[in-house]
């Protein structure tokens, strides 16, 4: 696992690579480690998250689809790799890619702590951190793959976050991403009809607007656009997009969203694959 560090006491950039296979080998990050304090946020947002009624869990497809990612990200990759999922939810993502990329050391990270409890209960190993200001207590340079599984719509600063993948991310290391695109197909007819888009939202306590009955706490939304060039001026490089279908869509649209996937600036789901440079 990642040598887990206070804050104050992190590293700085560039440590021995071998030291970091040591450290990992000898197990020196603590499974459930608190933090410090939350960096959830607003309290708003705390409560949000740590509703039961929020669904917490990826889907089954979902999670295949970013263990089939993952094992692509892997490919070359020495064994065993340190593999960090940042808002790991209920775990069951993180568990099923581990499944299917068995070798590798996988650590789930959130602040909720009901989902931690449950990504616990999965045989995870997960620590309650957040990518907020002091940041993920991990070692720079420690991790070969970083998993942000639709979670960066959810983030206040996104600027910060990518910051902080980017330090414990190894030369070379690389970033997998998933998130809702603003302008998928259906979402440009929407809009021009004046419906507010699928996916975003203008309240934490009520869907307002927009189809869909079930409030998600998106904050950001991006386009194919806006997010390579997010992650180019965060540092990273080799930025590759594709599209993934949206579960929700009604039956008999599907195939044509299956067919726009073909087209990643109108999928539903953008899916990234980043390098750090």
């Amino acid at each position: 696992m990642p040598p887990v560090t206070a804050a104050a006491d992190r590293p700085s950039p560039g440590p021995d690579p071998a030291k970091h296979r040591s450290e990992h080998a000898a197990g020196t990050a603590r499974n459930d480690q608190h933090a410090g304090a939350d960096h959830t946020g607003s309290p708003p947002l705390r409560e949000f998250y740590e509703n039961p009624e929020i669904p917490a869990s990826s889907g089954l497809d979902r999670a295949q689809r970013m263990a089939r990612m993952l094992s692509l990200a892997l490919r070359g990759v020495s064994a065993p790799a340190c593999i960090l999922d940042v808002g790991c939810g209920d775990g069951m993502a993180a568990g099923i890619a581990a499944q299917h990329n068995p070798g590798h050391r996988m650590i789930g990270l959130d602040w909720s702590a009901g989902s931690l409890r449950r990504a616990r209960r999965l045989g995870l190993a997960v620590v309650r951190a957040g990518v907020d200001p002091p940041g993920l207590p991990v070692a720079s340079q420690a991790a070969d793959v970083v998993i942000m599984s639709e979670l960066i719509e959810h983030l206040v600063d996104t600027d910060c976050a990518l910051e902080e993948v980017h330090r414990v991310l190894k030369p070379g290391g690389s970033l997998l991403l998933s998130t809702p695109n603003l302008a998928a197909w259906y979402n440009r007819g929407l809009v021009a009809l004046g419906v507010q888009p699928v996916f975003s939202e203008v309240s934490l306590r009520g869907v307002y607007g927009r189809p869909g009955s079930q409030v998600a706490g998106h904050l950001h939304l991006f386009t194919r656009r806006a997010l390579v060039q997010l992650l180019e001026a965060r540092g990273f490089g080799r930025v590759r997009v594709t599209g993934a279908r949206y579960h929700d869509v009604p039956a008999p649209l599907r195939p044509l969203d299956r067919a726009f996937c073909a087209w990643p600036a109108a999928a539903s789901i953008l899916l990234v694959h980043a390098r750090k440079t």
